[in-house]
């Protein structure tokens, strides 16, 4: 069976602990754990006929006080970058850390995540802003942990990119 590693990568409390346990158990809870060092969980797909494990490493929140470990990054074939639709500011380090992502492994593929979709009322990030983002050529999609929203479609999508390098 194959196996491919995807890292969870994005500012503190962006949603990236609830987005695996959304897809990985199809829960959701509304209690705000931090992630400490890194969490891994798997959950096997198909992906064009063939059964995938997906090792998905769910990497703590970088703000100022912690930095993403770049060792946890080794071996992946892919990331998801999360970003808090609320919370302006975590695009802007999403930015950073898929430039640093790419200089510690490269360019392998990955998805820029709009989380918390069910609370788009709320949102400070602008739509022009996102179509900007999909004019450089990301592939950018909507989700929500607490709904489920676009959540299997997050993993689907990179598994499938994967496949396509």
């Amino acid at each position: 069976m194959l196996q491919k590693k995807i890292c969870m990568v994005g500012a503190f409390a962006t949603g990236k602990t609830s987005l695996v346990s959304r897809f990985v158990y199809s829960i959701f809870s509304d209690r705000y754990y931090t992630t400490v060092g890194v969490k891994i969980d798997k959950k096997t797909i198909d992906v064009q006929g063939n059964n995938v494990n997906l090792i998905l490493w769910d990497l703590y929140g970088e703000d100022e006080f912690q930095k993403v470990r770049i060792s946890y990054l080794r071996g992946s074939s892919g990331y998801i970058l999360v970003v808090d639709g609320t919370r302006r500011s975590t695009l802007d380090k999403a930015f950073e850390l898929q430039t640093k992502v790419e200089e510690s492994i490269g360019k392998v593929p990955f998805i820029l995540v709009f989380n918390k979709w069910d609370m788009a009322h709320e949102w400070e990030i602008e739509s022009h802003e996102i179509d900007a983002i999909i004019q450089k050529g990301w592939h950018t999609i909507k989700t929500s942990a607490k709904t489920g929203q676009g959540v299997e479609e997050i993993f689907q999508t990179l598994a499938n990119q994967i496949f396509h390098t």
